[in-house]
């Protein structure tokens, strides 16, 4: 057995057996409260009521969600682009500009409809 295989199998053996005494000791080394207050769930800053599972949930968390992951992939299509412009040319920045203003027309879109509003 080669020296690296030997270490890399102590490792794992003083993990398998140190880890979970570590998390059991944790519940007596480690000071506890059952606090109320502290124990009920909280969703976006706002109090969860202990009701039925299947009451209505607000949209507007998933909205301002997708609404996010637009111009985060915006982003990530910028990067490259922004990378390689010398080499792309006039055309891909004149393509740019349309990507962009095709986001930013659905961004007034969102705006003007309402969704980002909370109240």
């Amino acid at each position: 057995m080669s020296d690296s295989l030997l270490l890399a199998s102590i490792m794992i053996a003083v993990l398998v057996i140190l880890l979970p005494i570590l998390f059991h000791l944790t519940k007596y080394l480690g000071t506890s409260s059952d606090n109320v207050r502290k124990n009920e769930p909280v969703e976006g800053g706002i109090r969860l009521t202990h009701k039925d599972s299947f009451d209505g949930f607000n949209v507007k968390f998933f909205l301002v969600g997708i609404i996010f992951l637009i111009f985060d992939v915006e982003v990530l299509f910028m990067f490259p682009w922004a990378l390689n412009l010398g080499e792309l040319g006039l055309f891909a920045l004149l393509e740019m500009f349309v990507f962009m203003g095709l986001l930013i027309a659905g961004l007034v879109y969102v705006y003007k409809s309402g969704i980002l509003k909370w109240t």
